[in-house]
C-alpha cells in the first residue's frame, strides 16, 4: 500500500511494523515516526484505524477469556518464526494429535 508521496518513513515500513506501534512494542523515536506518517499518510491512517478497530473488538469480544497455556505457548512460539521470517508450520501443527485407544 501506498498514497504514491514520497515519506520519510516509508509505507511498507510502517505496515510491516504497524503491530508493534499498536501493541505499543516500539521505541519512543520509532512512535514519533510513524505519528508523524500517519499525520500525511491516509491510506496508512486508515489502515491503522481499521486495525486499532480489530484489536478492540477482539479485546472486548474475547478479552475475559482463559486461553490455556499450551495453546499461548504454540501461538507465541508461531508468533516468533512470523517475525525472524523462519518458515512457519502449516496450520494443521497446531492440533492436538490423535490419542491412542
Amino acid at each position: 500500500m501506498s498514497c504514491g508521496h514520497a515519506h520519510e518513513t516509508d509505507c511498507s515500513e510502517v505496515l510491516d511494523h504497524l503491530y508493534e506501534y499498536l501493541d505499543d512494542e516500539m521505541s519512543a523515536d520509532a512512535c514519533t515516526k510513524f505519528k508523524e506518517h500517519f499525520e500525511e499518510c491516509h491510506p496508512c491512517l486508515e489502515k491503522y484505524g481499521l486495525e486499532q478497530a480489530v484489536k478492540k473488538l477482539v479485546k472486548r469480544c474475547c478479552g475475559s477469556d482463559d486461553v490455556p497455556s499450551d495453546l499461548r505457548s504454540k501461538v507465541m512460539m508461531r508468533i516468533e518464526l512470523i517475525r525472524s521470517g523462519e518458515s512457519v508450520p502449516e496450520a494443521g501443527a497446531f492440533t492436538e494429535a490423535p490419542t491412542a485407544t
